[in-house]
């Protein structure tokens, strides 16, 4: 067996095989990995002298681990591999060895067999395990043998990565089996173990490898060990001076720290604790790494040991963390609390170091434990003298760590991954400043204000040569001082700021939009600029004279040749000028005039290599993102030319100056859209597109709304009128390109956004948009999408739309209808199939809720009302992946029963009275319907084997509709359906429906009702 295996391995290793071959040793090797006697050929292969080659020895000890993991080797066969194995490593590592020892790999393979054969036998057949290897590192023999130490620690590493490795999870049997083993080696081997280490420092104190894996190993093993055996005064010995080695680039000098780093992590009481950073001097040892010259004299130099400031910064979060702890502890006594604010008084300037650090990821190492100090002084409330002097420092700390710094090029492409994790960076400084503002708004307040007015003050001075980053920095603040001062975006009454913070603001924007920094030619500065002007645009509200400024810099700024600037500039604009439109008077002819050069459309259709995948919008430049931000000058000139001092005259003036050559490039590229040209066509998608855009500028009301934040209602019948020329020219487009998926999309889009301007002189054109936007070309996706916009339009114009809708009623069914009977394939056919469904009833529920029910039975009309109930009835009959429209479908036919059902002739109560008189449907013959049609589909539905509202809330909430009808048809037609009932129903579900007739007749609340439903279908 063991030839066959060390062929197999050797087939499968040899690239040159024959395929066939090679697939023949795989087969092999997996059946070697369950049979019961392959572990122990494997065992004799790997231990075979002479040795076998590498992979095949890798081989066998998979076999050999799988065997120990998952086949439950008795005591024995434990004891054969325990024998074999600590024989070869004996041949191999221990003191005169006759083997070289293996490579890295093999050793780690074989000290992971190891490791689980020490997880089964430690306790009960292996207890001399850690002296079986510590034998081998030669220090009871006094002699040297690195092989045999670095062996043994392997060893060492491997139990700790298997029985405490805190960030692995395990099942609770292992965890209970792992505490048991970390016991019994506490009790039996940890003092050797730990003198051992101590030994193997000072013997190979010239070996770093050696003390490398050994401060790794501490590392380790500290946190489940006694602390005395480790913090002790020979172990300082032995570990301070690796700790103070001065050599640049030292691994090993970083690992001691790291391992300092892991002692005092340890977890114990706030005491121990306390006294054990006064023990090891920590304050001392940090502030002399500080002061070491791969930290002091080479700052700010390529040399500067960034990975040293990274270990040691790991040491002072660790420790700070642990400090603030104590302090914030309620069980330390008042004697560790102020030993604890001695070490922070001492350690937070050490932080402060750290965090300063010109290195971003140094400043982030230390982040948690200063969010900790905050956090911890924030709970403190009111701050004594001590702790209220820290603030001062730290923020200013915060503020200088936000600057970009000197290396940095803004906006260059090539460095977005460092600018977004400079972002990411600001992001968590920005909620340290928060807390500050917490804690002490006043020094808030103060360092900011001071900050930005000093800035501007320099800027006054040095003009254009002042650094942009210093700008940046008082700009970023102020962006952030806002929200304190504007919470909620609100400033107050007229001229009186809600806060002293909101006082300060409006002090900085004044000092801003003074200083001519609208004028500095870094983008950076111009694109802040901006985002403030908008984003405290209710600044300008109570502080009107500087709009006329700022706006004339937003239409310079618009024309920005810079990419980020040019994209961002237009959309900020259209914002700046939106919010604000009540307040910029009659400027629409200069504005237009101004950014006139901007609106020409030219549009690109994009190259096969176009990105597609574009990480955020500002990074995108392509000709489609130039397009999307180009849209916002055109809502921008809607909403400057409709202000309420613009005359009508005038704003249709203003609309038709934009309108005209729009209209003109679609006369132009129309004949050679519908040849097919794809360019042509995008340019007309590009047009219908801004129209639409141009018209949601003018008027952003939506029909059937009672308010908006600008208008009550459409604009002029003048503006209207333009408008409409707008619609007209759409119309035309979507004719004539109706099969181009995207030229529908951009005039159902451009259709939404008319109904704003146009009012009711929408409804006569409704017939022209219905034949576009639902025709055979249209999607189920597209149909729904339009129904949408139908309901809004039914429901805003029901007093007006009666004739419209009755005219078109039955074209519109038609379309949907054709829609819903398509074939459907995938499940993104399904998700469309299920929302036209839904986008149908609401549709139908619409006309039943407004008044308007007479279309669907009207002369014009009633040859559909048949399939339209017929398509009720199947909608609602269809549970599988349809429960939502079920529902609503129900809902339909109980408002239909209640419309159409004629007057109550019985009721529900809780004392129900026996029905009276006869039912007297609007209808004739409609009494009979509800009960032949409505109530069958009732039952129908509810004897369905999926049907179990007792599982499933959704169709728990389709039964409460079922419910809901049955009532209603009961109140509609009285004795009549109770005889219905007891000659049909009862019978069929064999109960004598006293209790059904109870229930229905008396469950003023329908879900009553249909807890009963639910109850008499569980007892099926």
């Amino acid at each position: 067996m063991e030839s066959q295996v060390e062929n197999a391995v050797e087939i499968l290793s040899n690239p040159a095989s024959d395929p066939s071959v090679k697939e023949q040793a795989f087969e092999y090797l997996n059946q070697l990995r369950s049979d019961p006697q392959g572990w122990q050929a494997c065992t004799n292969l790997f231990s075979r002298i002479p040795r076998t080659s590498e992979v095949v020895r890798m081989v066998c000890l998979e076999v050999v681990n799988i065997a120990v993991h998952t086949q439950g080797l008795d005591g024995e066969s434990l004891a054969f591999l325990k024998h074999t194995l600590l024989q070869y490593v004996r041949q191999g590592y221990g003191a005169g060895a006759q083997q070289d020892p293996d490579p890295a790999s093999l050793q780690n393979k074989l000290t992971q067999t190891l490791t689980y054969l020490f997880v089964f036998l430690y306790r009960d057949g292996w207890q001399s395990f850690v002296d079986d290897f510590l034998d081998l590192t030669g220090l009871h023999q006094n002699v040297d043998n690195v092989a045999g130490v670095l062996f043994y620690l392997r060893v060492l590493s491997s139990v700790h990565d298997e029985i405490a490795d805190m960030l692995l999870s395990r099942e609770s049997g292992d965890s209970k089996r792992n505490t048991e083993l970390k016991d019994q080696l506490r009790a039996q081997d940890m003092q050797k173990v730990a003198e051992s280490w101590k030994q193997l420092l000072s013997r190979y104190s010239g070996n770093d490898v050696v003390i490398d894996l050994v401060l790794k190993v501490l590392g380790k093993w500290v946190s489940w060990m006694d602390i005395s055996l480790v913090v002790s005064q020979d172990m300082l010995n032995l570990l301070l001076p690796v700790v103070g080695r001065t050599g640049s680039e030292d691994k090993v000098r970083d690992t001691a720290i790291d391992t300092l780093t892991e002692i005092c992590g340890k977890k114990m009481r706030s005491a121990d604790k306390m006294e054990m950073i006064s023990f090891l001097n920590l304050q001392d040892i940090v502030s002399q790494l500080v002061a070491s010259p791969m930290l002091n004299d080479l700052k700010g130099t390529p040399q500067y040991d960034t990975d040293l400031a990274e270990a040691i910064a790991k040491l002072v979060n660790t420790t700070v963390a642990d400090i603030i702890r104590a302090l914030d502890d309620n069980n330390a006594s008042d004697e560790t609390r102020t030993l604890a604010k001695q070490h922070l008084d001492g350690f937070l300037p050490l932080l402060l170091r750290f965090f300063s650090d010109e290195y971003d990821e140094v400043c982030s190492t230390v982040i948690p434990s200063l969010t900790d100090l905050l956090t911890f002084l924030r709970k403190l409330g009111q701050l004594n003298q001590e702790y209220s002097t820290m603030l001062s420092p730290i923020l200013n700390a915060i503020i200088r760590k936000m600057r970009y710094d000197e290396t940095t090029s803004w906006g260059n492409e090539d460095e977005q991954t460092d600018e977004a994790e400079f972002q990411e960076l600001r992001r968590r400084l920005q909620y340290l400043q928060k807390t500050i503002a917490a804690i002490d708004q006043n020094l808030y307040m103060d360092v900011l204000s001071n900050l930005v007015a000093t800035t501007f003050q320099t800027l006054d001075q040095a003009g254009s040569h002042m650094d942009w980053r210093d700008l940046d920095l008082a700009l970023h603040e102020m962006y952030l001082f806002g929200e304190l001062a504007l919470p909620n975006q609100g400033l107050g009454t007229k001229n009186q700021p809600s806060s002293a913070a909101s006082e300060r603001l409006v002090v900085m924007m004044q000092k801003m939009v003074e200083s001519g920094i609208a004028n500095f030619s870094h983008p950076a500065i111009l694109l802040q600029y901006m985002e403030i002007c908008v984003r405290y645009c209710a600044v300008f509200e109570t502080h009107s004279q500087y709009i006329p400024q700022v706006l004339e810099n937003f239409v310079r700024l618009v024309h920005h040749n810079h990419v980020r600037i040019k994209t961002r500039s237009w959309y900020l604009f259209h914002r700046f000028i939106k919010q604000l439109r009540s307040r910029v008077g009659n400027v629409a002819e200069t504005v237009i005039q101004s950014i006139g050069d901007l609106l020409p459309i030219k549009a690109e259709v994009p190259g096969e290599d176009a990105d597609d995948d574009m990480s955020s919008d500002e990074s995108d430049h392509s000709a489609d993102a130039l397009f999307t931000s180009q849209l916002y000058l055109f809502e921008a000139i809607g909403c400057i030319s409709s202000t309420h001092s613009t005359p009508a005259e005038n704003q249709a003036l203003y609309a038709r100056s934009v309108m005209d050559p729009l209209f003109q490039d679609m006369e132009v590229h129309l004949p050679r859209a519908k040849g097919g040209d794809a360019q042509a066509t995008l340019q007309i998608h590009h047009i219908v597109m801004a129209l639409g855009t141009l018209a949601h500028g003018f008027s952003d009301w939506t029909p059937g709304s009672t308010s908006s934040n600008q208008h009550g209602g459409p604009p002029d019948k003048l503006v209207s009128d333009e408008f409409s020329r707008a619609a007209e020219a759409i119309l035309i487009a979507l004719r004539e390109l109706n099969s181009s998926a995207e030229i529908r999309t951009a005039c159902r889009s451009a259709f939404s956004k008319l109904l704003g301007v146009l009012g009711a002189a929408v409804l006569p054109q409704l017939p022209k948009w219905i034949e576009g936007l639902l025709s055979q070309s249209s999607s189920k996706d597209e149909m729904a999408m339009f129904l949408r916009l139908l309901d809004q339009v039914v429901f805003g114009f029901k007093s007006e739309i009666y004739d419209v809708l009755n005219m078109l009623l039955t074209p519109l069914l038609q379309r949907i209808f054709g829609g819903l009977g398509e074939p459907i394939s995938g499940t993104d056919d399904e998700i469309q199939l299920a929302e036209l469904r839904r986008e149908y009833l609401s549709f139908i529920q619409i006309i039943l809720n407004n008044g308007l029910e007479g279309v669907l039975i009207s002369e014009t009309n009633q040859g559909f009302f048949e399939p339209m109930i017929a398509s009720i009835l199947e909608l609602a009959k269809t549970l599988d992946g349809n429960l939502g429209p079920s529902r609503l479908a129900f809902t339909i036919m109980a408002r239909i029963s209640s419309l159409w059902g004629g007057p109550d002739v019985a009721t529900i109560s809780r004392e129900p009275t026996a029905p009276t008189g006869s039912p007297n449907p609007a209808i004739p013959g409609f009494d009979h319907f509800m009960m032949d049609r409505f109530h069958s589909t009732c039952w129908e539905v509810m004897r369905n084997p999926s049907f179990k509202p007792s599982t499933d809330a959704q169709t728990k909430q389709v039964l409460t509709e079922i419910a809901a009808l049955e009532q209603t048809i009961y109140t509609k037609t009285g004795d009549m359906f109770i005889q219905q009932m007891q000659n049909e129903l009862f019978p069929s579900l064999g109960i004598n429906g006293d209790d059904f007739l109870r229930s229905l007749t008396t469950s003023t609340d329908k879900r009553q009702f249909s807890t009963y439903l639910q109850q008499l279908l569980n007892s099926r």
